[in-house]
């Protein structure tokens, strides 16, 4: 079974801006698009860049509230705020990514009554309507203190195995961790090694929701 592969982008911002236009350049040979995880209140001049991403087909999906207890009403009531940011802003989003990659139960709750179709999580893609998930955890650059050759070729191989497996393949880096000597190779790598296992592009928008929970 043929693999799919997400590659997401955080850490959108001002100072971090042209960092994600090189990285979205050198991927768009590869036809790779990019999931953008975004912070509406921390986009600044960067909100014009994933607006003309989204209309060239990167998906936008809402990034945040990523406290491990936060409950249900509090996490309604940051959502509703965080929705009209976006739509200020002239952006909207029907796909969550939480911060630290864990989503409170009661965030869970809260996105699926404010109509949002999935959550993507450290570990699997959730349909909000089923409670079925795609499963395939992240993989990353891992923390940007101790960045190095190893960490490079940890993220390359957990990406090969992952692809070879089937299932879903998912990369994500961190835009403040692209200023790093390798850090951006290390990701295009990753993805490269992906696509030559045959893994197919897709974003969290468009990954197809699944039917069974499934291993990856």
């Amino acid at each position: 079974m043929h693999s799919q592969l997400v590659v997401s982008l955080s850490g959108i911002g001002p100072q971090t801006l042209d960092r994600c236009a090189d990285l979205a350049a050198a991927l768009q040979p590869r036809q790779v698009p990019l999931s953008l995880l975004v912070v509406p209140r921390e986009l600044g001049r960067a909100q014009e860049w994933v607006r003309a991403r989204a209309a060239a087909g990167d998906a936008v999906v809402l990034h945040g509230l990523g406290q491990r207890r936060l409950p249900a009403h509090e996490a309604g009531l940051l959502l509703t705020g965080a929705r009209a940011q976006m739509e200020a802003i002239g952006l909207d989003a029907d796909t969550f990514a939480p911060r630290r990659c864990v989503a409170s139960p009661g965030t869970l709750i809260a996105l699926a009554k404010h109509r949002f179709t999935r959550c993507a999580d450290a570990h699997a893609v959730r349909d909000l309507s089923t409670g079925l998930a795609t499963l395939g955890r992240l993989h990353a650059l891992t923390e940007r203190s101790s960045f190095g050759e190893l960490r490079s070729l940890a993220l390359v191989y957990s990406a090969a195995r992952s692809a070879r497996r089937g299932g879903l393949t998912r990369i994500t880096v961190d835009a403040r961790d692209l200023h790093r000597p390798g850090a951006r190779q290390a990701v295009l790598d990753a993805v490269d090694i992906a696509l030559a296992h045959d893994a197919e592009p897709t974003t969290y928008v468009r990954l197809p929701s699944p039917r069974q929970a499934s291993a990856a």
